[in-house]
């Protein structure tokens, strides 16, 4: 989280049962290294080093579908990081929300225009619910190699 704090891109994945649930359990997880980390350091830090957390379930059928995204702005209140709804499910459908991500630099620098993705998509409009593709894995790493809970999913 150091690393990613400091302006280092990176990706990562967890099991939580949503987006909110996903940013606690990374607040969590180093806590339990021991008394040498506290949350005044933990919890101040994942917020500021996650810009987007993008949730995934299974619907009925088994498919793996985007529930929900929402952007991570950096701030914390009470202990807790807060989030903005980018995208929600309604009615079994991937619907655009009034939150915007921040630090929009950091995407324009691999080349997305944030402003632009965001506009195609008014918080009226509906988006089918994303199926998604299967995960690139790494060249020496075979699919048998990896369970299907454990794959990340590629957007």
């Amino acid at each position: 989280m150091i690393a990613l704090n400091s302006g280092l891109p990176g990706m990562a994945s967890i099991h939580a049962n949503s987006a909110r649930e996903a940013i606690t359990k990374t607040c969590t997880l180093p806590l339990l290294a021991g008394e040498n980390i506290g949350s005044r350091f933990v919890v101040p830090t994942v917020a500021g080093c996650i810009d987007i957390v993008v949730h995934l379930a299974n619907d009925v059928s088994g498919t793996r579908r985007v529930r929900e995204i929402v952007a991570v702005p950096g701030r914390v209140e009470g202990e807790v990081v807060e989030i903005e709804p980018l995208f929600v499910t309604r009615d079994d459908a991937l619907v655009r929300a009034d939150g915007f991500p921040p630090h929009i630099e950091r995407f324009a620098q691999v080349g997305i225009d944030v402003r632009a993705l965001l506009s195609r998509a008014p918080a009226t409009d509906v988006v089918p619910s994303a199926r998604l593709p299967s995960a690139r894995l790494p060249a020496d790493l075979s699919p048998a190699d990896v369970s299907a809970a454990d794959r990340p999913a590629a957007l």
